[in-house]
Protein backbone atom coordinates (compact mmCIF):
# COMPACT_ATOMS: atom_id res chain seq x y z
CA UNK A 1 0.00 0.00 0.00
CA UNK A 2 1.16 3.32 -0.81
CA UNK A 3 1.93 5.87 1.92
CA UNK A 4 0.02 8.72 2.54
CA UNK A 5 0.91 12.20 3.00
CA UNK A 6 -0.72 14.96 5.07
CA UNK A 7 -1.94 17.00 2.23
CA UNK A 8 -3.46 14.01 0.43
CA UNK A 9 -6.03 14.52 3.23
CA UNK A 10 -6.82 18.26 2.77
CA UNK A 11 -9.97 18.66 0.87
CA UNK A 12 -11.98 21.91 -0.02
CA UNK A 13 -15.25 20.91 1.51
CA UNK A 14 -14.30 19.14 4.67
CA UNK A 15 -18.50 18.73 5.59
CA UNK A 16 -18.52 16.60 2.34
CA UNK A 17 -18.49 12.80 1.96
CA UNK A 18 -17.19 12.63 -1.15
CA UNK A 19 -13.32 11.82 -2.01
CA UNK A 20 -11.10 14.90 -2.47
CA UNK A 21 -10.46 14.27 -6.02
CA UNK A 22 -14.34 14.75 -6.47
CA UNK A 23 -14.02 17.42 -4.83
CA UNK A 24 -11.35 18.78 -6.37
CA UNK A 25 -13.09 18.29 -9.48
CA UNK A 26 -16.22 19.79 -8.17
CA UNK A 27 -14.23 22.95 -6.76
CA UNK A 28 -12.30 23.75 -9.78
CA UNK A 29 -16.06 23.30 -11.73
CA UNK A 30 -17.07 26.20 -9.60
CA UNK A 31 -14.56 28.51 -9.90
CA UNK A 32 -13.70 27.63 -13.74
CA UNK A 33 -15.35 31.31 -14.91
CA UNK A 34 -12.96 33.52 -12.97
CA UNK A 35 -9.86 30.93 -12.19
CA UNK A 36 -7.55 32.63 -14.46
CA UNK A 37 -8.56 36.12 -13.57
CA UNK A 38 -8.21 35.33 -9.49
CA UNK A 39 -4.36 33.60 -10.95
CA UNK A 40 -3.51 37.05 -12.50
CA UNK A 41 -4.83 39.20 -9.95
CA UNK A 42 -3.50 37.16 -6.79
CA UNK A 43 -0.32 37.25 -7.68
CA UNK A 44 0.30 40.58 -9.44
CA UNK A 45 1.06 38.48 -12.54
CA UNK A 46 4.31 36.51 -11.42
CA UNK A 47 2.63 33.36 -11.67
CA UNK A 48 3.39 33.66 -15.42
CA UNK A 49 7.11 34.64 -15.12
CA UNK A 50 6.96 31.42 -12.63
CA UNK A 51 5.89 29.49 -15.82
CA UNK A 52 8.23 30.72 -17.82
CA UNK A 53 10.85 29.85 -15.91
CA UNK A 54 9.67 26.28 -15.41
CA UNK A 55 9.38 25.74 -19.04
CA UNK A 56 12.81 27.02 -19.64
CA UNK A 57 13.95 23.85 -17.38
CA UNK A 58 12.78 21.48 -20.96
CA UNK A 59 14.50 23.29 -23.37
CA UNK A 60 17.62 21.70 -23.22
CA UNK A 61 15.63 18.08 -24.10
CA UNK A 62 13.36 19.84 -26.82
CA UNK A 63 10.53 17.62 -26.02
CA UNK A 64 8.41 16.76 -29.07
CA UNK A 65 5.54 15.16 -27.27
CA UNK A 66 4.43 16.27 -23.88
CA UNK A 67 1.73 15.63 -21.36
CA UNK A 68 0.54 18.36 -18.81
CA UNK A 69 -1.10 17.12 -16.30
CA UNK A 70 -3.72 18.93 -14.13
CA UNK A 71 -3.94 21.27 -17.18
CA UNK A 72 -6.63 23.70 -15.95
CA UNK A 73 -7.26 26.01 -19.04
CA UNK A 74 -4.09 25.15 -20.54
CA UNK A 75 -2.12 28.40 -19.71
CA UNK A 76 1.13 26.02 -19.45
CA UNK A 77 0.47 24.03 -22.53
CA UNK A 78 0.03 27.31 -24.56
CA UNK A 79 3.32 29.09 -23.12
CA UNK A 80 4.81 25.56 -23.92
CA UNK A 81 3.69 25.31 -27.50
CA UNK A 82 5.15 29.05 -27.93
CA UNK A 83 8.39 28.49 -25.84
CA UNK A 84 9.08 25.06 -26.49
CA UNK A 85 7.75 24.36 -30.36
CA UNK A 86 6.85 20.96 -29.12
CA UNK A 87 4.92 18.64 -31.85
CA UNK A 88 2.14 17.79 -30.12
CA UNK A 89 0.99 18.66 -26.21
CA UNK A 90 -1.92 16.66 -24.27
CA UNK A 91 -3.56 18.08 -21.46
CA UNK A 92 -5.49 16.33 -18.79
CA UNK A 93 -7.59 17.65 -16.34
CA UNK A 94 -10.46 16.40 -13.66
CA UNK A 95 -12.24 19.39 -14.31
CA UNK A 96 -14.60 19.42 -17.24
CA UNK A 97 -15.14 23.04 -17.29
CA UNK A 98 -11.70 24.32 -16.92
CA UNK A 99 -11.03 22.01 -19.65
CA UNK A 100 -13.83 23.44 -21.57
CA UNK A 101 -12.75 27.26 -21.03
CA UNK A 102 -8.88 25.93 -22.16
CA UNK A 103 -10.33 24.57 -25.52
CA UNK A 104 -12.08 28.26 -26.12
CA UNK A 105 -8.28 29.78 -25.91
CA UNK A 106 -6.86 27.22 -28.03
CA UNK A 107 -9.49 27.86 -30.96
CA UNK A 108 -8.72 31.67 -30.53
CA UNK A 109 -5.14 31.24 -30.71
CA UNK A 110 -5.35 28.48 -33.26
CA UNK A 111 -4.08 25.62 -31.53
CA UNK A 112 -6.37 23.08 -31.11
CA UNK A 113 -4.81 20.66 -33.65
CA UNK A 114 -1.22 21.27 -32.08
CA UNK A 115 -2.34 20.88 -28.00
CA UNK A 116 -4.94 18.41 -27.43
CA UNK A 117 -7.00 18.65 -24.16
CA UNK A 118 -8.49 16.10 -22.48
CA UNK A 119 -10.69 14.42 -19.50
CA UNK A 120 -8.25 12.72 -17.08
CA UNK A 121 -7.00 11.77 -14.12
CA UNK A 122 -3.16 11.41 -13.03
CA UNK A 123 -3.68 8.66 -10.84
CA UNK A 124 -5.11 6.65 -14.39
CA UNK A 125 -3.48 8.15 -17.19
CA UNK A 126 -4.29 7.09 -20.19
CA UNK A 127 -1.76 6.24 -22.28
CA UNK A 128 0.77 3.56 -22.51
CA UNK A 129 4.24 3.43 -21.05
CA UNK A 130 6.73 5.77 -22.08
CA UNK A 131 4.97 7.91 -24.70
CA UNK A 132 5.94 11.55 -23.58
CA UNK A 133 9.50 13.11 -24.01
CA UNK A 134 8.15 15.51 -20.86
CA UNK A 135 5.52 15.61 -18.54
CA UNK A 136 4.47 19.16 -16.68
CA UNK A 137 2.62 20.00 -13.81
CA UNK A 138 1.44 23.23 -12.72
CA UNK A 139 -0.13 24.01 -9.22
CA UNK A 140 -2.06 20.82 -9.53
CA UNK A 141 0.27 17.86 -7.34
CA UNK A 142 -1.45 19.49 -4.33
CA UNK A 143 -4.60 18.59 -5.77
CA UNK A 144 -3.79 15.19 -6.32
CA UNK A 145 -5.60 11.96 -3.99
CA UNK A 146 -2.75 10.12 -3.93
CA UNK A 147 0.86 12.09 -4.59
CA UNK A 148 2.83 8.95 -4.76
CA UNK A 149 0.54 7.13 -7.10
CA UNK A 150 -0.19 10.35 -9.10
CA UNK A 151 4.38 10.26 -9.41
CA UNK A 152 4.24 7.07 -10.31
CA UNK A 153 1.95 7.41 -13.09
CA UNK A 154 4.16 10.01 -14.45
CA UNK A 155 6.90 8.42 -14.48
CA UNK A 156 5.40 5.43 -16.13
CA UNK A 157 4.51 7.28 -19.29
CA UNK A 158 7.89 9.04 -19.88
CA UNK A 159 10.09 7.71 -21.98
CA UNK A 160 13.63 6.76 -20.12
CA UNK A 161 15.30 10.30 -20.26
CA UNK A 162 12.41 12.41 -20.14
CA UNK A 163 11.63 14.76 -17.49
CA UNK A 164 9.19 16.09 -14.87
CA UNK A 165 8.82 19.40 -14.05
CA UNK A 166 6.60 20.07 -11.52
CA UNK A 167 5.91 24.10 -10.75
CA UNK A 168 4.48 24.48 -6.81
CA UNK A 169 3.89 26.89 -3.78
CA UNK A 170 5.83 26.73 -0.95
CA UNK A 171 6.31 28.52 1.89
CA UNK A 172 9.21 31.09 2.00
CA UNK A 173 11.51 30.48 5.47
CA UNK A 174 12.46 34.36 5.47
CA UNK A 175 11.02 36.01 8.47
CA UNK A 176 8.94 39.05 7.82
CA UNK A 177 8.32 37.57 4.48
CA UNK A 178 6.65 34.05 6.14
CA UNK A 179 4.54 36.31 8.40
CA UNK A 180 2.99 38.18 5.42
CA UNK A 181 2.92 35.25 3.14
CA UNK A 182 1.04 33.42 6.04
CA UNK A 183 -1.47 36.15 6.44
CA UNK A 184 -2.12 36.65 2.95
CA UNK A 185 -2.27 32.62 1.90
CA UNK A 186 -4.38 32.59 5.10
CA UNK A 187 -6.64 36.11 5.10
CA UNK A 188 -6.47 37.87 2.38
CA UNK A 189 -6.98 34.77 -0.68
CA UNK A 190 -9.87 33.24 0.77
CA UNK A 191 -11.83 36.78 1.28
CA UNK A 192 -10.64 37.76 -2.41
CA UNK A 193 -11.81 34.66 -3.49
CA UNK A 194 -15.26 34.87 -2.02
CA UNK A 195 -15.61 38.69 -3.29
CA UNK A 196 -14.33 37.81 -7.24
CA UNK A 197 -15.57 33.88 -7.05
CA UNK A 198 -18.30 33.90 -4.66
CA UNK A 199 -16.24 30.37 -3.14
CA UNK A 200 -14.15 31.53 -0.26
CA UNK A 201 -13.58 27.35 0.56
CA UNK A 202 -11.39 27.26 -2.88
CA UNK A 203 -8.76 29.53 -1.57
CA UNK A 204 -8.65 28.63 1.68
CA UNK A 205 -8.33 25.05 0.85
CA UNK A 206 -5.30 26.78 -1.58
CA UNK A 207 -3.48 27.67 1.93
CA UNK A 208 -4.73 24.47 4.05
CA UNK A 209 -3.17 22.17 0.90
CA UNK A 210 -0.16 24.49 0.38
CA UNK A 211 1.13 24.47 4.39
CA UNK A 212 0.66 20.56 4.61
CA UNK A 213 2.78 19.64 1.41
CA UNK A 214 5.84 17.86 1.64
CA UNK A 215 7.75 20.94 -0.09
CA UNK A 216 11.63 21.01 -0.45
CA UNK A 217 13.82 18.08 -0.05
CA UNK A 218 10.96 16.23 1.20
CA UNK A 219 9.45 16.27 -2.07
CA UNK A 220 12.65 15.79 -4.55
CA UNK A 221 12.84 12.30 -1.93
CA UNK A 222 9.61 11.77 -2.61
CA UNK A 223 10.59 12.04 -6.53
CA UNK A 224 13.52 9.81 -5.74
CA UNK A 225 11.22 6.90 -4.07
CA UNK A 226 9.07 7.11 -7.10
CA UNK A 227 12.27 5.98 -9.58
CA UNK A 228 13.13 9.42 -10.44
CA UNK A 229 17.05 10.22 -10.44
CA UNK A 230 19.18 13.74 -11.08
CA UNK A 231 16.00 15.87 -8.76
CA UNK A 232 15.98 19.18 -8.04
CA UNK A 233 14.18 21.94 -6.39
CA UNK A 234 14.31 25.53 -7.64
CA UNK A 235 12.98 28.06 -5.20
CA UNK A 236 11.53 31.35 -6.67
CA UNK A 237 10.38 34.81 -5.22
CA UNK A 238 11.61 34.07 -1.93
CA UNK A 239 10.28 30.87 -2.22
CA UNK A 240 6.64 31.54 -2.34
CA UNK A 241 6.84 29.14 -5.14
CA UNK A 242 9.64 25.80 -6.78
CA UNK A 243 10.42 24.30 -9.37
CA UNK A 244 10.97 20.66 -9.13
CA UNK A 245 12.91 18.19 -11.98
CA UNK A 246 13.65 14.71 -12.10
CA UNK A 247 14.59 12.53 -15.34
CA UNK A 248 13.52 9.18 -16.07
Amino acid sequence: MMPRYDHDNVVPYKASGQSKKDQVAEMFNDIAPRYDFLNRFLSAGIDVIWRKKALLELKTIRPNILLDVATGTADLAIMANRMLHTEKIIGIDISEKMLAIGREKLNKAGLASQIDLQSGDSEAINFTDGTFDAVTVAFGVRNFENLEKGLREIYRVLRPGGKLVVLEFSKPKTKGIQQLYTFYMGMVAPEMGKIFSSNKDAYRYLNDSVMSFPEGERFTDILKTTGFKETSCKRLSFGICSIYCGIK
